[in-house]
């Protein structure tokens, strides 16, 4: 059954890792297919990749999807076992790379296009009956960029985690390593 699970958290809270162990608990075993958006594209990059692989188990599959995880999925289909779980990590960098691929596009049209794309693979993963973890930072609680393309990213991020976590069927924040749920929202005490 399609299911959606989206993870947020700040730089350093512990989302990635959160949603390792979440994608793994839902598996129960079976394959997990690790969608990575980031690109080397400096040494500390490839680091944060490295360390990122090497949290990973043995058994799980990696796909390198940086521009358009949907596409990727498709072009895989036919030579991939079906995974249990999908785990895209992270919006954040798919959003930057998008940006920096359609950069000097006007910023009415390029939303449009990020939104869609982000909607695009919601739509896929209800579709193929698939169930996800997506990661993404949020934004929400961070100072204000200093440069139009920091404001710029904030503001499509911000949109893009809008739109992902109402098609999403749970949120969870992660701070300091710890997962606060977020939706469904926890019935009040008392």
């Amino acid at each position: 059954m399609s299911s959606i699970h989206l993870v947020l958290g700040g730089i350093r809270s512990g989302k990635s890792a959160y949603a390792e162990r979440l994608a793994s608990d839902m598996a129960g075993g079976e394959p997990v297919l690790y969608l990575a958006t980031g690109v080397a594209v400096d040494p500390e990059m490839e680091e944060r990749i490295q360390r990122h692989q090497r949290r990973r188990p043995p058994n799980w599959q990696t796909l390198e999807a940086p521009l358009n995880p949907v596409g990727a999925l498709q072009d895989q289909s036919q030579t991939m076992e079906p995974p249990a779980i999908l785990l895209l990590d992270s919006m954040d960098v798919w959003v930057s790379n998008l940006m920096l691929q359609h950069e000097g596009t006007p910023r009415v049209e390029l939303e449009a296009r990020i939104v869609g794309a982000a909607r695009r693979f919601a739509d896929y993963v209800r579709e193929m009956d698939h169930a996800a973890v997506i990661v993404s930072s949020e934004v929400g609680h961070s100072l204000i960029a200093t440069t139009s393309m920091g404001r710029q990213f904030q503001d499509l991020l911000g949109t893009v985690n809008q739109a992902m976590a109402a098609a999403a069927d749970r949120v969870t924040l992660v701070v300091a390593g710890l997962p606060v749920p977020i939706k469904p929202f926890a019935a009040a005490a008392g």
